[in-house]
């Protein structure tokens, strides 16, 4: 009898699981009905999408002017120090500190700040009269040695 009872249970129980199944999991769907359009994924990106906004100005572009960059030679202290590569000024480094000490007033670098140096940093050279935007006529080799700086400003 112990026998009987094991049998059935041991396969009525996955014949009951496989009823059970069939009966309370809801009917497939045909594939065709389940597809989306794509204005129906436009739709629903719209609704979490922010609407445009018409009251931000567009981003500046202005280039500065060889005159305008003679204000950020570390003079005024409340100002930035730019250095010009190859006609793009860029703030001379990330820390406020290094570039005071090297660009400021005294430092080693302070002939290419406020001004287009060019190729001056090409020839690496140091004198006044070398620091200049006009780099036309360097050789290769410095053309490699100002291509490394403007990279360097490059961040």
């Amino acid at each position: 009898m112990l026998s009987l009872f094991f049998y059935a249970f041991v396969f009525g129980l996955p014949l009951l699981f496989l009823i059970r199944r069939h009966v309370l999991s809801p009917p497939l769907r045909p594939t065709s009905t389940v597809t989306t359009t794509q204005t129906d994924e436009k739709k629903s990106l719209k609704t979490i999408m922010q609407p445009p906004r018409d009251d931000l100005d567009p981003p500046k572009n202005d280039p500065i002017t060889l005159e305008e960059l003679k204000q950020y030679d570390g003079s005024d202290p409340t100002r930035p120090i730019y250095v010009s590569i190859k006609g793009s000024p860029t703030p001379s480094t990330d820390s406020d500190v290094l570039k005071r000490d090297v660009y400021g007033k005294g430092g080693s670098y302070n002939i290419f700040a406020g001004r287009d140096g060019s190729r001056g940093l090409g020839k690496s050279s140091l004198n006044p009269e070398d620091a200049v935007p006009d780099y036309s006529t360097l050789p290769e080799n410095e053309m490699k040695v100002l291509d490394d700086w403007h990279s360097f400003f490059s961040y």
